[in-house]
């Protein structure tokens, strides 16, 4: 009889496990799935998440928003009224006056002041759209500087510890020697100076590798690192544009040059605003009211008209002619006009200091591309060697790699001693240490040429397929 029981339970506890099971490898393939981190991914993540980077294209938005509600100045302004005068009269009748209306008013022509106006709002959003990529662009930069960072303390750290356990393996067959009378105390007690300098080394490069490792994570809004993708590579060489190409490109798309344009553009407005100040502008307007002492209201007018508005540094007018019906077969006219003396004299030196501050950013403009051009020529050749650094990193590599064999060979010869094998190893990993440093100089050289020319990490590679700078037969 208990049988059914036991074929009613056995199902329940697989597909519990079953769901478990499922569960478990859905994580592992969502953690397995995580692509290692970029250059391009980490710039990508720090902007993403970046609280003053959000703040600020928020209120890039809102200003974007308010602009485009600006339009609203192209169309017809209305205005409802209405109004009830209530009269008690001693003497007389009461009056009970009730009044609805409705007026418009649109402007015609104003000598493209409106439109001048908008076009400066415009080249001020522009502006801060510019501040707003270049706060972008320092984001990035401070994640990719931060990314290198970590990499070569890591490249260091392995080297390192591949030399602390190198020396340590020497002070094992030092200290069977001494115990055999082959090598003295002191040596030995030289080459526990030289493992207890290379611990220390390991510790603080570990210490800083820590903090380090910590800003990075808080950059990208981590808690741990995740895995990597780039690394130090000191056999990568580097492909560069020519340098006519680069300062070309530079010209173009340098984040200082873009900004200096967008200063000229504002400058330009700014003056035709203030060339145009003084045209007159034309609206025309209109009105339409009910009123009457009770509903439904018997009595109504209307008129339209036109207004114009002069306004100049020495002198004002505005003038208004209407027209219109007023109920039942009256005709009415209103013509009215006001002139005002030296409303503004300060006013008259606004086009003259538009002109000057347009001249000025001009040369502004002409100084920032001509240092722009040197820059970028400056920015390949520093490339160009920091490449030749690396070049001469790897060959001091080489020479120090053979002189460690030779030493190796003259130790077993009896040549030398051990502990003299220690310091040509210490030195050995010196020069490795050089060469990590050398690549990662170049990483960064790299990196400020891509900046340089608004590039994206890794875009150089492809600017310079198509311009290539050759560098190889340099002296």
């Amino acid at each position: 009889m208990r049988r059914p029981a036991v074929t009613i339970i056995f199902p329940a506890r697989f597909l519990c496990c079953a769901f478990f099971s499922l569960l478990a490898a859905g994580v592992f393939a969502d953690n397995a799935g995580i692509q290692p981190l970029t250059f391009a991914r980490a710039a990508d993540l720090a902007v993403g998440f970046s609280a003053e980077l959000r703040h600020s294209r928020a209120s890039q938005a809102l200003k974007e928003g308010a602009w485009r509600s600006g339009i609203r100045s192209y169309f017809p302004r209305l205005n409802l009224t209405a109004a009830e005068n209530d009269r008690l009269q001693e003497i007389g009748s009461d009056s009970f006056v009730k009044n609805y209306g409705v007026n418009f008013e649109q402007l015609v022509w104003d000598g493209g002041k409106l439109a001048m106006s908008r076009k400066l709002e415009r080249t001020e959003l522009n502006l801060s759209s510019s501040a707003l990529k270049r706060m972008e662009d320092e984001i990035a930069e401070a994640s990719i500087s931060a990314y290198r960072k970590v990499l070569s303390s890591r490249a260091i750290l392995e080297i390192r510890k591949s030399a602390l356990f190198a020396l340590k393996e020497q002070r094992r067959i030092l200290n069977e020697e001494v115990a055999l009378g082959l090598s003295l105390s002191v040596d030995l007690a030289d080459a526990d100076l030289n493992l207890a300098g290379a611990e220390l080394e390991i510790l603080s490069i570990q210490l800083d590798l820590l903090e380090i490792e910590r800003q990075f994570a808080e950059l990208l809004g981590f808690d741990s690192l995740p895995v990597l993708a780039e690394k130090v590579d000191i056999n990568r060489s580097i492909r560069l544009p020519k340098p006519a190409a680069a300062q070309e490109l530079a010209r173009e798309k340098n984040p200082d040059i873009e900004q200096a344009r967008f200063s000229i553009a504002k400058k330009q407005a700014e003056l035709r605003y203030a060339s145009n100040s003084w045209m007159p502008a034309l609206s025309l307007t209109g009105n339409f009211t009910l009123t009457g002492q009770r509903y439904p209201l018997n009595r109504y007018n209307w008129s339209v008209g036109i207004n114009i508005d002069f306004s100049g540094p020495w002198f004002a007018n505005k003038a208004g002619v209407q027209a219109g019906i007023e109920s039942p077969n009256d005709r009415t006219a209103f013509v009215q006009d006001s002139f005002y003396v030296l409303p503004d004299p300060a006013a008259a030196f606004g086009k003259k200091q538009a002109q000057v501050s347009l001249s000025l950013e001009r040369e502004k403009y002409n100084v920032i591309l001509e240092r722009t051009g040197r820059m970028a020529n400056n920015a390949v050749e520093k490339c160009a060697l920091a490449e030749q650094k690396r070049v001469l990193a790897l060959g001091a590599l080489a020479l120090s790699s053979e002189k460690r064999r030779i030493e190796e060979i003259r130790l077993s010869l009896g040549q030398i001693t051990r502990l003299e094998l220690m310091e040509t190893l210490i030195e050995h990993t010196q020069r490795e240490i050089a060469a990590v440093e050398a690549a990662a100089s170049l990483l960064e050289a790299e990196r400020e040429l891509e900046k340089f020319l608004d590039l994206r990490p890794g875009g150089l590679a492809l600017f310079a397929a198509a311009n290539e700078f050759t560098f190889d037969k340099r002296n």
